[in-house]
């Protein structure tokens, strides 16, 4: 697709979409075509101003402009271009595989379409978070849009009952934002410098024009290389088992696939509320509890658990987290093996990264603001995160240590079903 086909197509995918879908359904198309003469080319534009964004134009409050920097900006800016395009790929993987449930026909390059296309609104509007405060209201009008591109384009590209397509897009919305919110913490956890060197230093590449790849199944590649198999064979029994129309071997089937898409073993059913809002104290110190809640939440197989409760006096506020990330326990485990030990300092403040016996450990102060938080990932699957105003670093660190950790690490295991 040419520069003005690909203007063409965006401005009628946003502007006529009832018009455009039945055009771009029928149109031929390769995965390789619709990756370089439009996906790479559009996903491009909200990683691009977000490092506009985060390291040129930097975030003002209270006077202070915070900028991040220019490495670390770019770092991020590629990872994340990287990780939006898998997250498209994997996307047109679920929504072909759950076709034959919708009533529609499976076809991976009409999936690829779909998410493509119907993705355009969500991906032009990311550019707004370049716009001060308006930035995040442009990206959710996007999102939002998105969806109902989404809604109007599986019956022509996947050609299912126009009466099923709400129930397809709720499912594929579904599925889109929990992988969205792994890419989230995945860019949160690793930053790019050492995932790069842990990644690419298990690649071999041989040969004057370097066409053979060796990949090491134990580097960091070729465990997300070990996991785009798994999940591709799960895909092919998730359709088999909808052929069948058993619906026991289709659940287990997504529920397998998810497992695959988390990097964990198999499925993993993540604590029950009531199971991990025991964790939490009825005092942190000299602070009292004041509120508590807990929840578990789950789409398509893949689970995470969250209690938090807040405690406070007159003077000091402090919110305790405990997260069991369930099925994304895999993503977890990869992402604490390859966050590098960093700290900086500012004039206010610092921040720093580290591992202590296998826990990844982050925490951050303010000295201005009285305020920072600290965190801990356990056993590779629970984070548990406190954060707010206090006296010192010291309070915080107490806060998370009021915690049983050792028995929360004992209960990494604990849902974690075979394939």
């Amino acid at each position: 697709m040419d520069s003005a086909k690909l203007v063409a197509r965006a401005r009628n995918i946003l502007t006529a979409p009832k018009t455009e879908w039945p055009v771009a359904a029928t149109e031929p198309a390769t995965v390789n075509g619709l990756y370089t003469g439009y996906i790479a080319i559009i996903a491009a534009l909200p990683v691009i101003a977000q490092f506009i964004k985060g390291s040129l134009i930097g975030t003002s409050f209270l006077g202070v402009t915070v900028r991040a920097g220019i490495g670390a900006g770019i770092g991020r800016m590629i990872l994340g271009y990287i990780l939006s395009l898998v997250l498209v790929y994997v996307m047109a993987l679920i929504i072909n595989a759950l076709a034959g449930s919708f009533g529609g026909k499976p076809n991976m390059i009409q999936a690829l379409k779909t998410v493509a296309y119907a993705w355009t609104a969500w991906w032009i509007a990311g550019i707004g978070v370049i716009v001060p405060w308006l930035g995040l209201l442009i990206a959710l009008a996007g999102g939002i849009y998105s969806i109902y591109l989404l809604y109007l384009g599986l019956p022509h590209t996947m050609q299912c009952p126009a009466d099923k397509a709400g129930g397809y897009t709720a499912v594929s919305v579904i599925i889109a934002i929990v992988l969205g919110w792994i890419m989230s913490l995945i860019l949160g956890l690793i930053f790019v410098g050492a995932l790069g060197g842990a990644a690419l230093s298990g690649m071999q590449v041989t040969g004057s024009n370097g066409d053979s790849v060796t990949v090491d199944g134990n580097s960091a590649l070729g465990k997300l290389a070990a996991m785009g198999q798994r999940a591709e064979q799960a895909g092919k029994e998730l359709e088999a088992a909808q052929k069948s129309g058993d619906s026991a071997a289709q659940s287990a089937a997504m529920g397998k696939m998810m497992g695959a898409m988390s990097g964990s073993a198999g499925p993993v059913e993540a604590l029950a509320p009531d199971q991990i809002k025991a964790f939490l104290p009825d005092a942190v110190g000299k602070l009292k509890r004041t509120a508590v809640s807990a929840q578990r939440n789950g789409a398509m197989g893949m689970q995470v658990s969250e209690a938090s409760a807040e405690y406070s006096n007159d003077n000091q506020r402090i919110t305790l987290e405990v997260t069991d990330t369930g099925g994304a326990k895999g993503f977890i485990a990869m992402a604490s093996a390859m966050a590098p030990e960093e700290e900086k300092e500012t004039e206010h403040g610092y921040e720093k990264t580290w591992s202590d016996h296998g826990n990844l450990i982050h925490e951050e102060w303010n000295n201005l603001s009285k305020s920072g938080e600290y965190s801990v990932i356990v056993g590779k699957r629970f984070t548990v995160k406190a954060n707010g105003n206090a006296d010192s670093i010291d309070e915080l660190k107490a806060a998370v240590g009021s915690i049983d950790l050792g028995k929360l690490e004992s209960l990494k295991d604990t849902g974690v079903k075979p394939e």
